[in-house]
């Protein structure tokens, strides 16, 4: 058994396994969402759905004995953390009301075009520079999400 974990780790790197169950659970979000916000309002399902990880991701901080005094967080910290946040809770109110207008089958490929946004953005503001062959993956992705999204 040990073998196949160290073998596993030299086909799939670490963050690739988490990614990977960050897809699984995405899918989920977008399945349980679609069916969870039927006659609900979609931001107040947001809403609802916020409290409930605030409630779950405190506890697991708390159990795993990694909680620390947030205050003592640098302001650049606190800043960006900030952004990310608003930039969550606006992709969150925009992909439940996607959702609850259209079909998950459509709307979760669109927003999976973060994908490309992610690359542009990693390559201008974070001075990452994708191969050719990442470009042709990424560019495979903006292909994919414009085929599923137009209207047959």
């Amino acid at each position: 058994m040990r073998g196949e974990s160290s073998s596993m780790s030299q086909v799939f790197p670490t963050w690739f396994v988490w990614a990977a169950f960050s897809a699984v659970f995405a899918a989920g979000t977008a399945i349980f969402a679609k069916i969870g916000i039927r006659g609900v309002d979609s931001d107040l399902a947001t809403l609802v759905r916020t409290f409930i990880i605030l409630f779950v991701l405190a506890a697991y901080v708390f159990v795993l004995g990694k909680w620390s005094n947030p205050l003592r967080l640098p302001g650049k910290t606190w800043l960006f953390l900030t952004l990310s946040a608003l930039a969550t809770g606006a992709s969150w109110v925009c992909y439940f009301r996607a959702l609850q207008i259209g079909e998950a089958l459509k709307v979760a490929p669109v927003d999976k075009m973060s994908l490309v946004l992610v690359a542009i953005f990693a390559f201008i503001f974070l001075g990452e520079r994708p191969s050719p062959r990442d470009w042709g993956g990424i560019a495979c992705v903006a292909l994919g999400v414009l085929i599923l999204s137009l209207k047959k």
